[in-house]
């Protein structure tokens, strides 16, 4: 038994061997397959998208050709006046054609007129007769040839057209075309990609090491020729090291060495031409991919013989413990009944430790339920007092806007008075026809606040700056004259105009004057300063006192509601919170600006 079991498992490592390696070599041939069937998929959307892009600009120098200011133009260039007016028609289509460079050549091949006639090095008197596309346009064909510019250095594909006269060739219209985008394109790809010109030169290439390359050595006689033709300058034309090549149906296997660190790298190589412009185009895919599958084939087949093994392994040692089952199952079945046991006294345990929780569980709800409940009654209270503290600062916002037109109103009904005692009745008149006005305003202002509680300061127009400073300083009339402090004003230019609502904007200067001939009342030197200029679209007023300036412990709070720096019964601390709010909603700003002596407001507002 101990022999035949021995041969049994020789045999079958045998045959897993064997298995293997046939499985590894499928496994690679089918590899190579698929993947060079994926490969000449994306060969043929390459050449697809790089016949598109030539074939986008083909036709353009056969239809340019036909215009007949290029014939003139080449029978008689004319006046260097004329000859620029024609390379600014050739920059105009090189811009609208999105061209690298658009040229005329006449028949010797001097270049007569070009689109780059700006440019450090132009194309314009110098002469390309050399290159191959202008001897095929000479000859009456569409010239193509792709080459390193000799004036730019800067690769590109040239399109050549003759422009005739009859049957008389006079010269070529040539348009130079950037592929540098097809690279920049083709370099997402995890494959090389690569286009060879008929003398089997690299010049498109996702690898750059590779430009200007070759995969075989060229010949003397075609590095003449490319020297000749002055296609790649100064570039070295050096052959690519290919180690090894095995050649597939559609397909090819290189070898190719890394000149920098001697590593060696296996491509899958395909390849297909492009008959139409003479070249090849070709990818080079890395093939560790396929090396990975053959090694996941040959793993999954090992591991499959090796699972079968253990099966038959298992089978048998299956066999084996049928008959030790017998022996332990009265053992299981009292450890079973024991493990019921332990189970159904920590299930019953458990039970009454979540009946528990359950309780408590309830408990923290209820609590939870009532603490929610005292929160919206709380809520409830706190609106309703936000709501009364809201009605309270409108009323002081109104009785505040409203002191300084009833002062005036106290003022010019004194006066009438006293002035009818003299029997002065013209003058009173003017007084009473002064308290019309304010009262009117005082209407108005009414109006406006209503507005102003809605959040709406009312409608904004173009409003004159003089008028609303002259009205705000006729309702200061009384207490200006009674301060015997007059207001500096200086207005750059003096029609300068703002966007604003006239009552509202004479309100914001009725308060700003008016308390900066409170801070200027005890002082030596009274001056108060308003002047106002205009940048760009925006117009500044500042309004500059001389008093004694406000404590920058304070500066944060000036413009809160309520709060105030007067003694007691002389101001309620609304003035600057309302003129704020009111420049705010014109579209501009207030704010106090830091000066060393005295206080200052700048005003900004939009310039109509």
């Amino acid at each position: 038994m101990g022999r035949s079991l021995i041969i049994a498992l020789i045999s079958g490592i045998l045959f897993l061997v064997l298995t293997i390696a046939g499985a590894g070599r499928w496994a690679y041939q089918q590899g190579v397959t698929e993947k060079a069937e994926e490969v000449s998929t994306r060969l043929t959307l390459y050449i697809s998208y790089l016949q598109g892009v030539l074939e986008r600009y083909e036709i353009l120098p056969e239809l340019l050709a036909h215009d007949k200011r290029l014939v003139n133009f080449l029978q008689n260039p004319g006046s260097r006046e004329r000859i620029e007016a024609f390379n600014r028609y050739l920059e105009t289509v090189n811009v609208i054609s999105d061209a690298a460079d658009t040229y005329l050549m006449d028949k010797e091949g001097l270049t007569i007129a070009a689109s780059n006639w700006q440019a450090p090095r132009p194309f314009v008197g110098r002469n390309f007769s050399f290159r191959p596309y202008f001897q095929e346009a000479m000859q009456g064909q569409l010239g193509r040839y792709f080459a390193l510019g000799a004036t730019s250095s800067q690769r590109g594909y040239y399109f050549a057209y003759p422009v005739r006269q009859g049957k008389n060739i006079l010269g070529a219209l040539v348009m130079k075309i950037n592929i540098d985008v097809v690279e920049e394109n083709w370099n997402k790809q995890g494959d090389t990609f690569l286009v060879t010109d008929p003398e089997g030169v690299i010049f498109i290439t996702t690898d750059s090491d590779w430009r200007y390359r070759t995969l075989l050595p060229l010949s003397k006689e075609v590095l003449s020729q490319i020297t000749a033709s002055k296609r790649y300058p100064d570039a070295s034309l050096l052959p690519l090291s290919v180690a090894h090549t095995k050649k597939g149906q559609g397909y090819n296997i290189l070898s190719i060495v890394d000149d920098s660190s001697g590593v060696v790298h296996r491509y899958l190589h395909v390849s297909a031409s492009m008959p139409h412009a003479g070249w090849e185009v070709q990818i080079l895919s890395d093939i560790k991919g396929i090396d990975q599958f053959v090694l996941r084939t040959i793993v999954l087949v090992g591991s499959f013989f090796v699972f079968v093994i253990m099966v038959i392994l298992l089978f048998w040692q299956h066999q084996q413990r049928l008959s030790e089952r017998h022996r332990y199952e009265e053992n299981s079945r009292k450890l079973l009944e024991d493990a019921n046991e332990v189970l159904e006294s920590r299930v019953a345990s458990r039970t009454v430790e979540l009946t528990e929780s359950n309780v408590k569980l309830r408990q923290e709800i209820e609590e939870r339920q009532k603490t929610e409940e005292q929160l919206r009654r709380a809520r409830r209270e706190l609106i309703h007092a936000a709501k009364l503290a809201a009605l309270g600062q409108m009323s002081a916002g109104i009785t505040h806007e409203l002191n300084q037109p009833l002062a005036a109103i106290r003022v010019y009904s004194d006066n009438a008075v006293q002035l009818l005692q003299q029997h002065r009745s013209g003058d009173a008149l003017w007084n009473l026809e002064q308290i019309s006005e304010l009262t009117e305003r005082m209407a108005e202002l009414g109006a406006q606040l209503k507005l102003f509680a809605r959040k709406n300061s009312g409608k904004v127009d173009v409003v004159p700056l003089h008028g609303s400073l002259d009205g705000a300083l006729e309702i200061l009339g009384p207490v200006i004259r009674k301060s015997a402090v007059q207001p500096d004003i200086s207005i750059d230019p003096d029609d300068l105009e703002v966007k604003a609502n006239n009552v509202l904007l004479q309100q914001v200067f009725v308060n700003l004057i008016s308390n900066a001939i409170h801070a200027v009342k005890d002082q030596k030197v009274k001056k108060i300063e308003i002047f106002a200029h205009r940048v760009d679209q925006k117009v500044y007023v500042v309004v500059q006192d001389s008093g004694s300036g406000i404590d920058k412990k304070n500066a944060e709070q000036i413009f809160d509601p309520f709060f105030t720096t007067k003694e007691p019964g002389q101001g309620l601390g609304l003035g600057l919170t309302i003129s704020s709010r009111i420049i705010k909603e014109m579209g501009g700003t207030l704010a106090l600006v830091d000066r060393p002596v005295g206080t200052c407001f700048e005003i900004q507002l939009e310039a109509p």
